[in-house]
């Protein structure tokens, strides 16, 4: 069936694996996974959700799923996806449920899944649920069907946690700082932390109508918070994208740095303090070669995993490690959250620009990064380009190319119908020459 991606289920909503038939019957499915043990009460699981107008359909007809099985749900509203893992640990939840699809466009959505432990579902999990999804599930009795309930301080509750993940007694008074939330869940949690910690916030995509979320807004559009950054003055941007598990940070100057940037910062930060476990990082395979190599010049090990911070979290978890991510910004600090916050990374970006009196120029730009060139090529719904004859004869030829001066990374994307083509190299000329040979041929073969 195919239904789960690097991310949970998403999909265009209403068609395909996304409608209220297959919200309903996932949540019967993971419901009745987490109530292995029997009928008896007390079960629950949390719900959360992004700003998108899907979001109403897909969490009724979740709710009706659950409760057919027993659990007793509690809906948390509009609230960032790292609220839903600190909310389902902390509220003793068997399950926690974030609806949403990220960084893509209003007309998609998605459900992704955590455990009691506040983190992500593993594969084989998502496995057994996806098998309950074909099979059917057994419901619960009449007596035992579940109660559902809204739960009003779930935002509260997290925006509290997250002002404690900085040194106590310290404010981020006399800074100005513009947050974009996409137009998403972090709309109201984001500028509520800043300004209680005694920032002056100015905010950019904070008035969501369902449609709109990360539409020329957000981490993916940076482009906004820059502009905003420059007219007001402002000493830094922080902008999130639709879900607010990853985040883009901006200087004065509106100029951005990803993940890699915001990774090395921390790394060597924690680093000098005794407290990065390994001494190490976990990023994935995207992140680029000069962040390996200013990591690695510091007695920092890297490891590098499968795209997608699921990865990343699973490899930390493993290895006993506290700080990993990716390069499209999602920051995972496992001291803190159980899976990528982009307002927590963004917090902690402003106490170390407190704490070190620099501007965020000064902080941002760690490495130099190796010239990287990335290009994503769609197709249509069951073509399978990578298996044509042409599109591996031109992988081949530009593996061939590269060896030795660059590296070259092909890959489907979990989320969209995308492949990824990517490559890094000192010489920019060759390095546009491959990447352009292996889209075309995707292209031709999409």
């Amino acid at each position: 069936m195919g239904l789960f991606g690097t991310d949970g289920v998403r999909g265009r909503a209403n068609q395909g694996n996304m409608t209220a038939e297959m919200a309903l019957r996932l949540g019967a499915a993971a419901g009745r996974y987490f109530r292995r043990e029997g009928d008896g009460a007390g079960h629950r699981v949390v719900i959360g959700k992004d700003t998108r107008l899907s979001g109403y359909m897909l969490e009724n007809a979740l709710t009706a799923g659950l409760t057919s099985t027993g659990m007793n749900v509690l809906l948390l509203g509009p609230v960032p996806t790292p609220a839903v893992g600190l909310l389902a640990r902390s509220m003793r939840a068997d399950l926690g449920v974030m609806i949403s699809a990220s960084h893509n466009p209003a007309e998609d959505n998605g459900i992704k899944f955590f455990g009691p432990d506040g983190f992500k579902l593993s594969d084989e999990a998502e496995a057994e649920i996806e098998a309950m999804v074909r099979d059917g599930v057994r419901l619960a009795q009449a007596r035992n069907i579940g109660r559902a309930k809204r739960i009003d301080d779930g935002r509260g509750r997290y925006v509290e946690y997250v002002k404690t993940t900085i040194p106590t007694g310290m404010s981020l008074d006399g800074l100005k700082i513009v947050v974009d939330c996409a137009n998403g869940a972090s709309y109201r949690a984001a500028p509520d932390v800043l300004s209680e910690l005694g920032a002056t916030v100015i905010p950019v995509g904070v008035s969501p109508d369902g449609h709109n979320i990360n539409d020329g807004v957000g981490s993916t559009h940076p482009e906004a918070c820059a502009a905003t950054v420059r007219e007001a003055g402002a000493d830094l941007g922080i902008s999130l994208d639709g879900d607010a598990d990853r985040v883009m940070i901006l200087d004065a100057q509106g100029r951005v740095a990803d993940g890699d940037q915001i990774m090395a910062l921390f790394a060597v930060r924690w680093a000098e303090e005794g407290r990065l476990k390994g001494p190490a990082l976990v990023a994935t395979v995207m992140s680029n070669l000069g962040l390996e190599r200013f990591v690695n010049g510091r007695g920092i090990d890297l490891h590098r995993t499968r795209v997608g911070d699921r990865y990343v979290v699973e490899e930390m978890r493993t290895g006993g490690f506290n700080l990993g991510g990716e390069q499209s910004g999602h920051i995972v600090m496992t001291d803190y959250a159980t899976t990528g916050d982009g307002l927590i990374a963004g917090l902690q970006f402003a106490a170390e620009m407190v704490r070190t009196g620099r501007a965020a120029a000064d902080l941002m730009h760690s490495f130099e990064p190796v010239p990287q060139k990335l290009t994503n090529v769609r197709y249509a719904d069951g073509a399978r380009p990578l298996d044509a004859t042409e599109v591996k004869a031109a992988i081949a030829a530009a593996e061939d190319r590269l060896k030795g001066q660059g590296r070259l990374l092909i890959r489907a994307s979990g989320t969209e119908p995308l492949i990824r083509v990517m490559a890094e190299c000192e010489d920019e000329g060759l390095l546009q020459d491959v990447v352009a040979e292996v889209a075309g041929a995707v292209e031709r073969a999409a």
